[in-house]
């Protein structure tokens, strides 16, 4: 009865602290947060969350979450302080506290998850879906999942070569919109300049086959 007591209170306290990160990146850090759960789950962080390391889920804050993501990705930190009204709960707030009942409830790994779907589109549930139930939104998110086709080979091996996109197009040349658009299958890789598919495959220590779709 304590462990679940314990397990209750720390999953409340993960889905606080990754919604206030969320709410610090968008407002404080003036960042995307699709591009900051790219260096939530290179960083290594994502991982400490998923095994429930106590140090990460209970004893950091959410400001203090997004600055060991920072630290560990070797972004440059001007350590702000959080400037978000107690009591406020915005819609990226949301998005980062029900994005952490979601991987607690199903075991998803983070990085399976946004293989699937990405910020931009779970801060477009926002709508009905934040007066609903925490159960409607895995409902709905599995539901969702069945029925989409897997993300990108690019984005595959970037997250399993461990670098973010803005890295791998410094290393490629590729500009990082087409990384970008290519990872979400907006624009068709097979049909790219091929440089730039060489330089990218390149980059990922991969063969050009293996980033088509």
């Amino acid at each position: 009865m304590e462990m679940n007591v314990y397990e209750n209170l720390a999953m409340d306290e993960a889905m606080n602290n990754l919604g206030d990160a969320f709410d610090y990146i968008v407002y404080d850090c003036h960042m995307n947060l699709d591009e900051f759960m790219d260096w939530f789950i290179i960083s290594g962080v994502a991982k400490e969350y998923e095994s429930k390391n106590p140090k990460y889920v209970v004893g950091m804050s959410g400001t203090e979450l997004v600055w060991k993501v920072f630290d560990r990705i070797g972004i440059e930190n001007h350590y702000l302080e959080s400037t978000d009204i107690i009591g406020e709960k915005t819609k990226e707030y949301w998005s980062g506290w029900i994005l952490a009942y979601y991987q607690n409830t199903t075991g998803r790994s983070y990085k399976n998850i946004m293989s699937y779907i990405s910020m931009k589109e779970v801060g477009e549930m926002y709508h009905p879906l934040h007066e609903a139930s925490e159960e409607k939104f895995v409902e709905i998110l599995n539901s969702y999942i069945e029925k989409k086709p897997v993300t990108s080979k690019l984005k595959e091996f970037r997250m399993d070569y461990g670098i973010t996109q803005i890295e791998l197009s410094k290393r490629s040349g590729v500009s990082l919109r087409s990384i970008q658009m290519y990872e979400q299958l907006q624009k068709d890789i097979s049909k790219a300049n091929v440089t730039s598919v060489v330089n990218l495959a390149r980059a990922l220590g991969c063969n050009v086959e293996e980033l088509l779709e």
